[in-house]
């Protein structure tokens, strides 16, 4: 009745990620411990760990107006309050796009924008970070009352003269008289007073990390590029709603293609589409008869969309949410809002989970197995000796004084390896800086800036146009450039490790190799986006000049922070290409030095031969206890990989 698989299953995934938190914390630790730490592991961890704790399950519903989304979402996440909590009255829509999430630090609050900040060249993003643009509004969540009130905010709409209402791209001459406008065009508009709103309410699944994103129609999908090209590609599912007496309309089709294709196209990304409203159909129609409009709606729907027929969920969201305000579990089982809350716990939540262990797999993968090995030479190297030193009769005196005299021939040779792995890295470094620096802000900045500029001066929407295609091809070259650089660098860490284990027998570790080719699809991704929106029905109705310059500064905003993650990405990679030799080498010193402090113990030693091996025997015990400790550690983390952190040679 309360939703309940649901919330279990997104308990268990806030547990598992506190639990995957807790457990690379204590990795943090173990490499502190003893003495593995470097600020390159430490910079990996803490990214980690940063993603982790502001990690968020975001549910974004789609659809035109009036199917219907709003009141799923009080159905499915605020029965609990026993009343109608988001405004979803019949003809009184959401306006603007809500986001509905839980902000410890800043309490219960609901956030709105100004519909005229659309005229300022500042990103959705950035205005996020200034709390004072926005105007505030505090919950009192002891009273339903008044957090319904606050809430009709959502809807509130005003008057404003038909040119401003233009320029806010809320109104479109060609768009009204397509639509029958007569002759005489109106002096005012209605438009939403609000241009985008935060809503931060204690809901025990957004305490557990649950974020939603109700958009408003096709309207706000078409005139505001950030929402369409950045918040919907990085939802974890797209709740997608149709209503199920007309079934798939041509605006419904439109927002499918243009921004719900588009925001999936490439993704890992769960897809449910919802048709709403079974209940209307529930007097017209026998039982048998009525389940069989049903099945034919969601097979012709299927078929138009091209999806699979079972991510297609027939519900009526009104008589869920009645339902379980009034305890009705027959209602509830009619309104058939379990299978679609099922699906979302099962598959949904599920595959959450699988992205972040890939995720932090891949992140901390190579840096656990370069833990792992070390461990492990370090105790096979201690053990092979204890059974070198097993075998040699240490009474001999010639005998002792032969083995430290080789000891200290590989300390000598230990030198030369510092010396030549020095002069190596002075090598890399110089490489290094010049690949990060073919991706440096002074470059990007100067394409950026020019692009904007000539952008900015554009007087139709053919030479912004041109002027992005011509940013883009810029940004392509700059990528391009760095190819070179790049591979040049590659074969460099390559020779580098290969050198190491030839000449001096180090242990054969691939090297993690830089890569540009994720940027390059990336870019190509954000212009293929870009030329998608710019070219839709909406965009191309209204040809709003402020809709598309605020699209190609969303673009420019995406491509500039994709070269910016490849630079950031280049420091960190550069920073640990060399760092598994360096360990190994560190690891060398310790065991010579170790064996050289053996060798002495034992010469120096009054006891019998067996006393001096039981003494080696308990030099052991520390490394044992160290990889015993890093196996346990792994197997807390519960990654789907942990095949990838094997501590078994």
């Amino acid at each position: 009745m309360r939703n309940q698989e649901f919330k279990e299953k997104m308990h268990e995934y806030s547990l598992w990620r506190a639990n995957l938190i807790q457990s690379i914390e204590k990795y943090k630790q173990w490499l502190s411990r003893y003495g593995l730490e470097t600020p390159h592991s430490n910079n990996i961890i803490l990214n980690s760990l940063d993603g982790l704790k502001h990690d968020r399950i975001t549910l974004a519903f789609v659809a035109e107006f009036s199917r219907g989304k709003t009141e799923l979402i009080n159905a499915m996440f605020f029965a609990e309050s026993g009343i109608r909590l988001l405004p979803s009255s019949p003809g009184r829509t959401t306006m603007s796009p809500t986001e509905i999430f839980y902000d410890e630090a800043g309490g219960n609050y609901i956030r709105l924008l100004t519909i005229e900040s659309r005229l300022e060249a500042i990103s959705l993003a950035e205005l996020k970070q200034i709390p004072e643009r926005w105007i505030q509004f505090d919950l009192d969540c002891n009273s339903p009352s008044q957090m319904q009130k606050v809430f009709r905010e959502l809807i509130a709409t005003k008057k404003v003269d038909r040119d401003l209402a233009s320029k806010l791209g809320l109104w479109s001459e060609r768009e009204f008289e397509d639509q029958g406008g007569n002759v005489n065009k109106p002096d005012q508009v209605e438009i939403p007073c609000w241009r985008h709103a935060l809503i931060s309410f204690p809901h025990p699944l957004l305490k557990e990390g649950l974020s939603i994103i109700d958009t408003p129609g096709l309207n706000a999908l078409g005139t505001e590029p950030e929402l369409t090209l950045n918040m919907l590609p990085s939802a974890q599912a797209i709740i997608f709603m149709l209503a199920a007496d007309t079934g798939v309309t041509k605006s419904d089709l439109e927002i499918w293609m243009t921004y719900i294709s588009r925001a999936r196209s490439g993704k890992s990304q769960g897809l449910a589409v919802v048709m709403n409203k079974i209940d209307a159909m529930w007097d017209d129609l026998a039982e048998t008869n009525y389940e069989t409009a049903i099945q034919s709606q969601i097979k012709a729907s299927a078929e138009i969309l091209k999806i699979d027929e079972n991510t297609i969920f027939p519900v009526s969201a009104k008589q869920g949410l009645l339902a379980k305000v009034k305890f009705d579990k027959n209602l509830l089982e009619r309104s058939r809002l379990p299978q679609l809350e099922a699906y979302l716990a099962s598959d949904i939540l599920t595959q959450k989970q699988r992205i972040m262990s890939s995720t932090i797999t891949r992140d901390l993968g190579f840096l656990i197995n370069e833990s792992s090995n070390l461990v492990n030479s370090s105790l096979d190297h201690a053990t092979l000796q204890l059974e070198e030193f097993k075998k040699i009769d240490f009474r001999n005196q010639e005998m002792t004084g032969k083995l430290m005299a080789e000891t200290r021939d590989k300390q000598n040779l230990y030198m030369a390896n510092v010396e030549n792995f020095q002069s190596s890295r002075r090598v890399f470094i110089v490489q290094a800086k010049m690949l990060i620096d073919s991706f440096s802000d002074e470059k990007v900045d100067a394409i950026v800036s020019l692009a904007k500029d000539n952008i900015t001066k554009s007087l139709t929407t053919y030479g912004m146009k041109q002027n992005i295609r011509k940013l883009f091809d810029e940004l392509r070259d700059l990528l391009q450039d760095s190819i070179d650089i790049t591979n040049e660098t590659r074969r460099l860490v390559k020779a580098i490790h290969k050198k190491f284990k030839d000449e001096y027998g180090f242990s054969d570790i691939e090297p993690q190799l830089f890569s540009v080719q994720t940027y390059q699809i990336e870019l190509e991704q954000v212009f293929d986006e870009g030329e998608a929106f710019r070219s839709s029905a909406k965009v191309t109705m209204t040809e709003q000049h402020i809709v598309v310059e605020k699209l190609y500064n969303t673009l420019i905003s995406k491509a500039k922070n994709i070269i910016k993650q490849a630079h950031n990405d280049a420091i960190t990679w550069s920073n640990g290409a060399l760092t598994p030799l360096m360990q190994q080498i560190k690891d060398h010193k310790k065991q010579i030095e170790g064996r050289l402090q053996m060798l002495r113990k034992i010469n120096d030693s009054k006891g019998t031969v067996a006393e001096n091996i039981a003494t080696l025997e308990a030099e052991l015990t520390p490394l044992r206890n160290q990889q015993e400790e890093l196996m346990n550690i792994l197997q807390d983390m519960q990654l789907d990989n942990t095949a990838a952190f094997s501590t078994e040679e």
